[in-house]
């Protein structure tokens, strides 16, 4: 089964600094038809005004995936950590126990991204932050983070939970394929261009959750980035 939330269908909130774009019910936002995808608890598309930023604030207890699409990120934490994350990174923090966090767009330019929350397999657990750069060279989606030790030893950054997050770019007609396991489901986002799912058109930006189907065909209608999810239903 296939479902496609249409860009112009997302959730809305918009300030002076923040314009944003909710898959799901999230903040003032809220619809009891879209309250995640299995783990996937929250997707947000957000653009953050130059000089502007998400002040200091908790987490606790979800597995917390930014993926910066254009522009970047300078995260600041309880633990001290602080790093800057630039477009073609990934960075990923785990609240476990309790963090406090903030997050500043200091470019000259908005900053484009995608929040993603997961709920984590086991609760209470040491919290930390980590990013790492995965550069764009097209060929099809690499894996950026995941619970599985196998995607760690191979370079994705750790998850405390049973999915696996993917992104990377397509060529117009190229073409992706993806096994999804029985009991698992699949959430994707064209962050730019179009694509073809089994048949179903997406347009970019628009959301689309993916269950009950053995292989997942991503057919590129033109150069695409695309990121997806894979987690436990």
């Amino acid at each position: 089964m296939i479902d496609v939330q249409p860009f112009a269908q997302l959730g809305r909130f918009r300030n002076e600094w923040l314009n944003a774009r909710h898959h799901f019910s999230f903040g003032h936002y809220h619809d009891p038809r879209r309250m995640g995808v299995g783990g996937l608890r929250v997707w947000n598309d957000d653009e953050i005004a130059p000089g502007t930023g998400f002040d200091p604030h908790p987490h606790r207890d979800m597995e917390i995936i930014t993926y910066v699409r254009q522009g970047a990120i300078t995260h600041q934490d309880s633990l001290g950590n602080e790093g800057r994350t630039e477009a073609g990174d990934v960075q990923v923090m785990h609240a476990g126990t309790g963090i406090v966090h903030a997050e500043y767009n200091k470019e000259a330019g908005p900053t484009r991204l995608f929040q993603i929350w997961i709920q984590p397999d086991r609760l209470g657990v040491q919290p930390g932050w980590g990013m790492r750069s995965f550069p764009r060279q097209g060929g099809g989606l690499a894996v950026l983070a995941s619970g599985r030790p196998a995607d760690n030893a191979s370079g994705a950054l750790p998850l405390y939970a049973d999915a696996v997050v993917m992104a990377g770019t397509l060529k117009a007609g190229e073409t992706f394929r993806h096994i999804l396991v029985p009991g698992r489901v699949l959430y994707l986002v064209p962050a730019t261009g179009s694509l073809d799912v089994n048949g179903v058109a997406a347009a970019t930006r628009d959301g689309v959750s993916v269950s009950a189907e053995h292989e997942v065909i991503l057919t590129a209608g033109e150069a695409s980035e695309v990121v997806l999810v894979d987690v436990a239903a």
